[in-house]
C-alpha cells in the first residue's frame, strides 16, 4: 500500500475531547481544516483515492508509440467507466504520443493540472509543452470522441506537425474533440484546455437524431488553423460556452506565432469561431477570437444570449439568422468588434441580420484599424447589415459606431425590417436615433 493509500484508509478515532479555544486559534484550526479538505478534494478529482488512478498505471507513458499509449489510454478508460473515476494524467517533461480514435465513455473524467496556458507552458531546453500534454498526429482519426456525463479538464493538446509559416502545409486534422455519433452525449464538461495547431478543436455538431444536452465549455484557448473552435448543432438544452480565448499567439513560449500568411489563410476559410446552430437558449458569455472570417455563427434555429465578448480582426463579427418569429431572438449585450479584414471592403460587416425573429443589441461597440499580424483594410463597410425579406425587428440601445465607410451605420436591403435605434453614436461622433419602418407598414 503507498503514502497516499495509507492516508486515506488508516483508523480514525471514535471520539475526541472538545476542548475550548481563544478566537485566533480557532482561526488556526479553521484555515488548516480547509486547507486539508481542499488537499482531500484535489487528491479526488485528480486521480487519488478514492475517485481514480494514473493512466499510468495502465502503462501510458511518454517513451511508448501512439499506438501502445491509444491501447492502453483506452484501457484506461473502459475500467473507469463502471466506477464512474476520474483518471489522472500526471504531468511529464515529455509529452505522451497518442494515436486518434479513444473514447471517452460514459461517466470517466480525464484530468490534468492545468488551467488554461493560452501562451503555452515550454520545456527549459526544447521547444515543446510540458506537463499533462497529448502529443497528436493522427490524420485520420479524431483524437478523442466524448460521451454522456464526461469531462476533460486541465489538459494540452498538442499537433507538433501544423506548420506555423506556411499556408501551403496546413494540415487539416479531424476535430481533437467530437460529440459522439452514436449515443446521445448528456452532460458533457470541458474545461481547462489548451489546444496548440488544432484545425478544429471541439466539434459538438451532434445528429439531428441523438442530440447532445447540457454542454458546458469553458476556460479554453486555442487558435484553429480552421477558423472553426467550437461547433454546437442540435444541443437543446442550454448549451454553455464560456471564456474561451482564439488567438494565433497561443504557441508564443513554444515556438512563437503564426505567420502572417497563415492567419491570412484562416480568414480566408470563411468559417466561425464559434457557431451555434438548432439549440434552446445558448449562453455565450466572455468570448475572445482574433484572426478569423467571423467571430459567432447565431444559426436559423438558435436563440439565446451573447454577452461580454471581443471579436478582433474579422471580417463579419457576429451573424444572426432565425427560422421563425417564436423564439429566434438573442440578447446581445456588452462587447466590441473590430471588423477590419477581408478581400474588400464591402465584405466587411460587423453584424449581419436576417431572416427572422428578434435581435436586441445593447452597449455593443465597432471599429477598424490596422493590425500587423494579418492583412487589414482597416474599415468597415457599415456597422449592421440587414438582410432578407421576411419580417425581422432590432434594437440597438447605447451602441458605438466607426471607421464605417458608408454613409449611414445601417445598411438595410430587408424592407420588411423593423428597426429602432436609441442612444447610439455614429462615425462623426453625432448622436444616431433612428427608426426604419417596414415598406407596408401604415404611417
Amino acid at each position: 500500500m503507498n503514502t497516499t493509500e495509507q492516508a486515506s484508509t488508516g483508523s480514525r478515532p471514535r471520539s475526541r475531547q472538545v476542548r475550548h479555544h481563544s478566537p485566533a486559534r480557532a482561526g488556526c484550526f479553521l484555515v488548516s481544516g480547509l486547507l486539508g479538505l481542499a488537499v482531500w478534494a484535489a487528491e479526488s478529482t485528480l486521480g487519488g483515492p478514492p475517485a481514480g488512478k494514473s493512466i499510468r498505471d495502465f502503462g501510458v507513458s511518454p517513451t511508448n508509440s501512439a499506438a501502445a499509449n491509444r491501447e492502453r489510454l483506452q484501457e484506461a478508460v473502459d475500467w473507469a467507466a463502471p466506477r464512474g473515476a476520474a483518471l489522472f494524467v500526471d504531468p511529464a517533461d515529455e509529452p505522451y504520443p497518442v494515436a486518434g480514435g479513444l473514447v471517452l465513455r460514459m461517466n470517466v473524467s480525464l484530468v490534468g493540472v492545468h488551467g488554461p496556458v493560452g501562451r503555452g507552458t515550454r520545456h527549459p531546453d526544447k521547444p515543446q509543452p510540458v506537463g499533462s500534454v497529448f502529443r497528436i498526429e493522427d490524420e485520420a482519426r479524431p483524437f478523442i470522441t466524448v460521451e454522456a456525463a464526461t469531462q476533460l479538464r486541465g489538459l494540452q493538446f498538442w499537433y507538433p506537425k501544423q506548420t506555423l509559416n506556411d499556408p501551403m502545409k496546413i494540415i487539416r486534422y479531424p476535430p481533437t474533440i467530437q460529440v459522439s455519433q452514436e449515443r446521445a452525449a448528456q452532460g458533457v464538461t470541458l474545461s481547462s484546455l489548451t489546444f496548440y495547431g488544432e484545425y478544429l478543436a471541439m466539434d459538438f455538431n451532434a445528429r439531428r437524431d441523438r442530440p447532445c444536452e447540457q454542454i458546458l465549455i469553458e476556460h479554453c484557448y486555442g487558435y484553429p488553423l480552421g477558423g472553426e473552435f467550437v461547433r454546437i448543432d442540435y444541443c437543446y438544452d442550454i448549451p454553455r460556452v464560456l471564456h474561451c480565448h482564439v488567438n494565433p499567439a497561443n504557441q508564443r513560449f513554444i515556438a512563437g506565432g503564426y505567420s502572417r500568411a497563415v492567419i491570412d489563410a484562416v480568414v480566408a476559410a470563411r468559417t466561425f469561431s464559434y457557431a451555434i446552430n438548432h439549440t434552446d437558449n445558448a449562453v455565450l458569455m466572455d468570448l475572445f477570437t482574433f484572426g478569423v472570417y467571423g467571430g459567432a455563427y447565431l444559426g436559423p434555429a438558435t436563440y439565446g444570449q451573447l454577452t461580454s465578448f471581443n471579436l478582433d480582426c474579422v471580417t463579419v463579427g457576429i451573424h444572426k439568422l432565425g427560422d421563425g418569429t417564436f423564439n429566434r431572438n438573442w440578447q446581445i449585450a456588452q462587447g466590441s468588434i473590430i471588423a477590419n479584414t477581408g478581400p474588400k471592403v464591402e465584405d466587411i460587416h460587423p453584424m449581419i441580420v436576417e431572416g427572422q425573429g428578434h435581435t436586441a443589441l445593447s452597449n455593443v461597440e465597432a471599429f477598424s484599424g490596422g493590425n500587423g499580424a494579418l492583412t487589414t483594410l482597416d474599415q468597415s463597410q457599415d456597422f449592421l447589415l440587414i438582410r432578407g425579406d421576411k419580417r425581422l425587428t432590432i434594437s440597438l440601445t447605447g451602441c458605438r459606431m466607426r471607421n464605417y465607410v458608408a454613409d449611414s451605420p445601417i445598411t438595410c436591403l430587408n424592407p420588411q425590417a423593423l428597426v429602432q435605434a436609441v442612444a447610439c453614436i455614429d462615425k462623426d461622433e453625432q448622436a444616431f436615433n433612428r427608426t426604419l419602418q417596414p415598406a407596408n407598414s401604415r404611417p
